[in-house]
């Protein structure tokens, strides 16, 4: 299991204060465009990681099925509420450090607004690369430490970390922006390739949200964001991976324990078992209001 800081929004109301009350308007629409830009037309098992409330997860409309992953329950729970238990929707509550799948299984997945809250982000992008099928897509987005506003604040002497440095900066507990090259970097690293990027949100100032239409705004970055393969100095960037040919050609299973590793967990034979079993090391995870809990394990 992972011993690295991970941030949890349990118990948050960030889907309703964030994104439900409306300010937010224009980053949303910019985020559907950059999805519906840059996703595969069709697939058949997404992995979306950080899914938190599911905002985004009916923006994949040709994927068969969509394992929405997150480390809050509570977020989990609002995203079942939000889309249902129709059968193409399964909810899993786990550490990005640990993904409970075998290796292969996905043929895509996407992380957006969650790398800026990863201490490890080369961890967390090697392990949804293990999950990921040979020359499966990825969509990443990430927050930029060297957008236009950083830039003018750090000329003018009002900031005093260095937008053009490579070095993460942490601007709050377990929030950091990155430098592009950093993450094209750990990309490479990782197993992936780099296909896309896009440079999104770049209206993200306040009264130019209030003097202009969400949908206007929105319409023109979208236009902007094309130039996101010549340079990168937007607030959000989106960049589509794919990765490499190394893996299994068939997973070994489905769930995998993330405290040793087996792929082969078991159902709980027990009629009041409602829970996953591994057979290697004995750890029993519960299956609870419609949501796979593989946070706290308990003993067989």
């Amino acid at each position: 299991m992972s011993q690295r800081p991970i941030c949890d929004y349990e118990n948050s109301d960030y889907q309703q204060t964030f994104w439900d009350s409306g300010t937010r308007r224009y980053e949303d629409l910019c985020e559907a465009r950059a999805i519906r830009r840059m996703m595969p037309r069709k697939g058949r098992l997404l992995l979306e990681v950080g899914a938190g409330a599911g905002r985004n997860s009916l923006r994949y409309t040709g994927f068969k099925k969509i394992v929405l992953l997150d480390f809050s329950r509570t977020q989990l729970r609002q995203a079942r509420d939000r889309l249902g238990e129709s059968g193409r929707f399964l909810y899993v509550a786990a550490d990005v450090y640990n993904i409970p799948f075998a290796a292969g299984v996905f043929d895509a997945a996407t992380m957006i607004r969650t790398l800026h809250h990863m201490s490890d982000p080369p961890a967390a992008l090697r392990e949804v690369r293990r999950v990921l099928s040979p020359q499966s897509a990825f969509l990443l987005e990430f927050a930029n430490k060297r957008n236009l506003k950083a830039i003018v604040r750090y000329l003018f002497h009002r900031q005093e970390w260095n937008p053009f440095s490579p070095d993460s900066v942490e601007y709050l507990p377990l929030n950091f922006d990155f430098h592009p090259r950093s993450v094209r970097g750990w990309l490479a690293g990782g197993g992936f390739r780099i296909h896309n990027q896009a440079t999104v949100s770049h209206f993200r100032i306040g009264f130019i949200k209030r003097v202009f239409p969400a949908g206007i705004l929105a319409y023109l970055d979208y236009l902007l964001g094309f130039t996101g393969n010549l340079w990168q100095y937007s607030p959000s960037v989106f960049v589509l991976a794919q990765s490499d040919s190394s893996g299994p050609a068939e997973p070994a299973g489905f769930f995998q324990c993330p405290n040793c590793g087996n792929p082969d967990l078991k159902e709980d034979p027990r009629p009041s078992g409602n829970s996953l079993v591994c057979g290697k090391c004995k750890r029993r995870y519960i299956i609870r209001d419609g949501i796979y809990d593989f946070k706290e394990p308990l003993s067989f």
